[in-house]
């Protein structure tokens, strides 16, 4: 199925109910709405609007919907888990 044509954020590889509900917190209602977006940035907003730091590996997640809507291959969502934690060590290691 194209990826223009997914209208439910359950279609996303990775994403089950409790996803797409995060997802829906931090403002994404469908899969298209992802497109172009910072899913690192969705993961901040996501933990602003709840109040509470959410397991980086729902950012790994993040990461794997953004980049399958940019048209990357679908890929699980721990395949990132390596550029996420080198990303994060580069922002610390900047702010020192």
């Amino acid at each position: 199925m194209p990826r223009r044509s997914l209208t439910s954020l359950l279609e996303l590889p990775n994403i089950g109910p409790a996803v797409a509900g995060k997802l829906r917190q931090a403002g994404i209602r469908s899969p298209q709405a992802l497109a172009g977006r910072d899913p690192y940035v969705l993961f901040e907003k996501l933990c602003r609007v709840t109040g509470k730091r959410h397991d980086p590996c729902l950012l790994d997640t993040f990461i794997a919907a953004t980049r399958y809507m940019a048209g990357d291959l679908a890929k699980p969502w721990w395949a990132y888990t390596a550029e996420r934690k080198r990303k994060i060590a580069g922002k610390v290691a900047k702010k020192r």
